[in-house]
């Protein structure tokens, strides 16, 4: 009895001092973070809220502005002149016009809306039209008109802007000399364009019809401090500029769906001008035998005349 009681005493002592060892027993040890684990952590966080950011949102789905999308003007194209050849040609005159835009008849042409003259600057910056000098040289350009010297986007832009005479200063504030700086361009400043066109009649087709050749912006040029007479900025070849004025829709008073083109206006001869030379033995123009009110009675007489040249064509 006293053995099975001492077996007894023991077995107990034994439990207990294990449940005591098992239960002073250290924990896991942790692996310690360090400063620079914590940045690495930061930094990824960072970069995932930024590529969360950066993913695009949708697009704006902008409304059609009316009820029908204007497509045709965008995808027009030029309708190209007939073939001519010299040996049909028989008669041949050569006409330099102006257009006023403050003239009812060709008020759209300087339109807030569009402008003819944004739309050949326009395209004049993109490159897609080149602006030749019109500063005439005595030896292969008399006029000025010829298409000889081309221009820069940025040569052409200052030769629509008045240029303003600045100072230059040394360090001690003393003036060293000067230099001619270009002014600000004011689109609503140019009000007149300049045509030049040949009056052809050809004999395969029996017509006589106008192709127009050149076109200029005119500018009042300033000689200390005083304006001077409407000079050519620059000039722009015609034939080339035709595909840039086809898909540009020109303004109208009466209706917003004529579907009109700049190329059209020119074409359709949608506008009112007066001539102010036209191609002679003396290379005189208008105004340097006429003057006053005597300028326009010899404008609408040149125009007369080549209206009556083709009608004497005709016997009935």
């Amino acid at each position: 009895m006293k053995k099975r009681i001492l077996v007894i005493v023991l077995c107990l002592a034994c439990v207990t001092a294990f449940a005591q060892k098992r239960k002073k027993k250290p924990a896991a040890k942790q692996p310690a973070i360090t400063t620079q684990t914590a940045a690495t952590q930061s930094a990824v966080d960072t970069a995932k809220k930024q590529q969360v950011a950066a993913k695009p949102s949708k697009p704006f789905d902008r409304p059609l502005d009316g009820y029908y999308k204007k497509a045709n003007i965008l995808s027009a194209k030029v309708t190209p002149y007939p073939n001519l050849r010299e040996s049909d040609v028989a008669y041949a005159k050569r006409i330099w016009r102006e257009i006023d835009t403050r003239e009812k008849m060709n008020q759209y042409l300087s339109s807030p809306k569009l402008r003819l003259i944004d739309v050949l600057m326009d395209a004049i910056a993109a490159g897609e039209l080149t602006a030749y000098d019109a500063t005439p040289d005595p030896k292969n350009d008399p006029n000025g008109d010829g298409f000889s010297k081309p221009l820069t986007a940025s040569q052409a832009r200052n030769k629509m802007a008045d240029s303003v005479v600045v100072d230059k200063f040394d360090k001690n504030g003393d003036k060293v000399g000067s230099t001619l700086k270009a002014g600000e361009f004011n689109p609503d400043s140019v009000v007149k364009f300049r045509l030049k066109e040949d009056w052809i009649f050809d004999r395969q087709r029996s017509m006589f019809e106008p192709r127009i050749v050149g076109i200029a912006p005119l500018v009042k040029i300033k000689v200390g401090g005083v304006e001077g007479d409407y000079q050519p900025a620059f000039w722009i070849y015609f034939p080339d500029a035709r595909q840039v004025l086809a898909t540009k829709e020109a303004v109208n008073r009466s209706s917003d769906a004529t579907g009109l083109s700049f190329d059209d206006v020119f074409m359709k001869r949608i506008f009112t001008s007066y001539v102010v030379k036209v191609s002679n033995d003396k290379d005189e123009r208008i105004k340097d035998y006429a003057q006053g009110i005597d300028k326009l009675y010899e404008s609408e007489k040149v125009k007369k005349q080549l209206m009556d040249w083709e009608l004497n064509l005709w016997s009935y």
